[in-house]
């Protein structure tokens, strides 16, 4: 299957659906697993690896907000489903997020183009990773250097044809 058959609109709301539902239930039945998919972290790293390989800046734009849309719906779902806790602020928070979603998509398509500006992007997108992890989340944490680790692998070292 090649990459323009993954990256698309739908297939990336079905990501997200998918990936928005298991994250609460990892939640509410695995301790570490649900740490993970709760943290900004991994959703870095997850947008910042959609938007690299996506074909043009437009596509990495219109592939992360169906992903993080979905994902959003789904949590909060099965969430009120389940009778489960949520806070409010979260919601908010993870709301903007989505909606910002396409214009950081933007700047993480370009960590993959020559010169000094897309390495200081890299070097953002990897300070916010770390920061989130440590200032949001009482991190970082060992999976949180591992996550980070990836990340900084894909945008500093990883070659990605176009």
């Amino acid at each position: 299957m090649t990459k323009n058959k993954i990256l698309n609109p739908v297939t990336m709301l079905a990501a997200g659906l998918l990936l928005g539902a298991l994250s609460r239930i990892f939640d509410i039945y695995t301790q570490n697993l649900g740490n993970i998919f709760s943290q900004m972290a991994i959703w870095i790293l997850l947008g910042t690896l959609i938007s690299i390989y996506s074909e043009t800046k437009k596509k990495a734009m219109l592939n992360i907000l169906p992903f993080c849309l979905g994902m959003l719906f789904t949590y909060y779902l099965v969430a009120v489903l389940t009778k489960g806790v949520y806070s409010r602020s979260f919601i908010i928070g993870w709301t903007v997020f989505a909606f910002c979603s396409p214009v950081m998509a933007y700047f993480a398509w370009m960590t993959k183009e020559r010169g000094v500006f897309p390495k200081i992007i890299s070097a953002g997108i990897l300070l916010i990773s770390v920061l989130s992890s440590a200032v949001l989340f009482d991190g970082p944490r060992f999976y949180d250097f591992v996550i980070d680790g990836v990340l900084a692998y894909f945008l500093f070292f990883k070659k990605v044809r176009r």
